[in-house]
């Protein structure tokens, strides 16, 4: 926005330096907002593509041995779908808003289209981030219900009266394994979409001026 900034400041000058109409600064303005959208939309892709390119490595590894040891299918694919069917319609929102804000003809509009922009990128990272954790407890509890090491623990916890320790331990440990992925998930999300998200807020600001 410094290019914007500096713009503005020669708007009223009666120099050598040609005047910027109020139309001017919007079509700015909308360029720079259907290019941080757009930008969005490939960056939401781009996260997709690196997911399932990880779930491909991860075939054939031992952490992918245990799975299918224990059978999880009828549990993993009815969550999959769900999963990548809502995922698809956040991609399909984030390119319509990249349509609706590239088409725009008007500031109020405009204003309208970054706002529902920021909410689908909030609630797009507040999905990503809840699957995590129902994703972590279903299979959590799946795979040690269904480990025989893990009964045998049971047993001589029960035996020994530690049953609430050994179950402390390990919802400690889930929670300190999500409380790590999480941080680097919000980071990478500040880092990426924050940025972005800050942008578009300047440019909502912008044409609230150009509105008074």
């Amino acid at each position: 926005m410094e290019g914007l900034d500096l713009l503005k400041k020669d708007w009223n000058r009666e120099e050598k330096y040609p005047k910027l109409t109020s139309d001017d600064i919007y079509k700015m303005i909308l360029k720079k907002s259907s290019s941080i959208v757009k930008w969005i939309f490939i960056i939401s892709l781009l996260e997709f593509a690196f997911w399932i390119g990880i779930s491909f490595l991860l075939k054939g590894t031992s952490l992918s041995s245990k799975l299918e040891h224990i059978d999880m299918d009828h549990i993993l694919i009815p969550l999959s779908i769900i999963s990548y069917g809502i995922l698809i319609y956040f991609f399909y929102l984030f390119y319509r808003n990249y349509r609706n804000i590239s088409s725009t003809d008007s500031s109020k509009t405009l204003m309208e289209n970054i706002l529902k922009t920021r909410r689908t990128v909030k609630y797009y990272v507040i999905f990503n981030l809840a699957s995590l954790v129902v994703g972590a407890f279903v299979g959590g509890y799946y795979a040690l219900s269904h480990d025989p090491n893990f009964s045998t623990s049971l047993e001589q916890a029960s035996a020994n009266g530690e049953v609430f320790k050994l179950y402390a331990v390990i919802i400690l440990v889930i929670f300190a394994v999500l409380a790590v992925t999480i941080a680097i998930l919000l980071l990478f999300y500040w880092l990426i979409y924050g940025i972005l998200l800050k942008r578009l807020k300047r440019n909502y600001n912008e044409l609230k001026k150009l509105e008074v």
